[in-house]
């Protein structure tokens, strides 16, 4: 069986208990002739344990027919493992008519973070109160129309004692600490949010409900196509499209008319859209794109 362990599984074993490991293992040299001094040695006696080993560490099997550096079929399971351990993941590729497009390597940095949805409220209050328009307002007693002169004498009428018409206890007078025009937003730290993004993609990720295009080209402009696409795709009740680049305007047309499948740029993947949307659909570059985004240093 041809096994693949990267460094980062290298460095995991070294904290690792290696008491499950055949001795046969590192007596044959597979992994010594490969990575040089940087294996530990594995000793044991207690075989065939390897395997539930290794499994912990990668998130595909090479079976025993695949070719060393080759990937497995779709058919092969994906064994279980921790979710958060930032982890690269490897997911297969495919496009609007269903082709097999190969597999693409996901950042485990960025698509296998440990869930917090403390982060994701925090982030989330962020979006809604930063998009309130703010525009409220309310007349005050200098803004209000009116006369300004004194309705009457202060004294010898029997009534209340006024200086204007225009107070807030007349009809058409003005409001008193009305809203007016300002800013709902609130501040949050830009690692919280590019936390919270990260979190929000390793959800879907972790579901099941993250599917990985070679691109989101379109035959036509047609609503239909769409539409039959999305009836394919079981217990999915809204899908968002991320493009890297500038949207198709095929796609923009195909889209607009069904409320249940919306396209954004991947400048503009946020989380309060992930989190709307059971389905995220991206595409290579959008994954790419995403990837470069949240591996730039932050600027102060």
């Amino acid at each position: 069986m041809a096994l693949s362990i990267t460094r980062r599984v290298l460095r995991a074993f070294r904290s690792s208990d290696f008491s499950l490991a055949p001795a046969s293992l590192c007596n044959n040299g597979a992994l010594n002739g490969r990575f040089g001094d940087s294996v530990p040695p594995l000793q044991s006696s207690v075989p065939g344990k390897v395997f539930d080993l290794c499994r912990r560490y990668s998130t595909t099997i090479l079976t025993l027919n695949s070719s060393e550096g080759t990937f497995p079929s779709k058919d092969v399971p994906i064994p279980d493992r921790k979710l958060g351990l930032y982890q690269d993941l490897v997911i297969p590729v495919t496009n609007f008519s269903n082709e097999d497009k190969g597999f693409m390597v996901l950042a485990g940095d960025v698509f296998d973070v440990p869930i917090r949805k403390d982060i994701i409220h925090r982030v989330v209050r962020w979006q809604l109160a930063k998009r309130q328009q703010g525009t409220h307002s309310t007349k005050n007693l200098s803004e209000v129309s009116g006369t300004g002169r004194k309705p009457w004498p202060q004294k010898g009428t029997g009534r209340a004692r006024h200086g204007t018409l225009r107070g807030p206890q007349f009809r058409g007078g003005c409001t008193m600490h009305g809203p007016r025009p300002r800013s709902h937003a609130i501040k949050l730290n830009k690692k919280v949010r590019r936390l919270g993004l990260k979190i929000a993609l390793s959800a879907r990720a972790a579901e099941g409900k993250l599917m990985i295009f070679d691109d989101l080209e379109v035959p036509s402009h047609k609503t239909k196509n769409i539409v039959n696409y999305a009836k394919q795709m079981e217990d999915t009740k809204k899908l968002l499209l991320v493009d890297g680049g500038p949207l198709n305007e095929k796609l923009k047309l195909a889209t607009q008319n069904v409320h249940y499948v919306n396209v954004l740029p991947s400048i503009g993947l946020n989380v309060y859209s992930i989190l709307l949307h059971d389905t995220l659909v991206m595409s290579r570059s959008a994954v790419n794109a995403i990837v470069e985004r949240m591996h730039t240093p932050i600027s102060r």
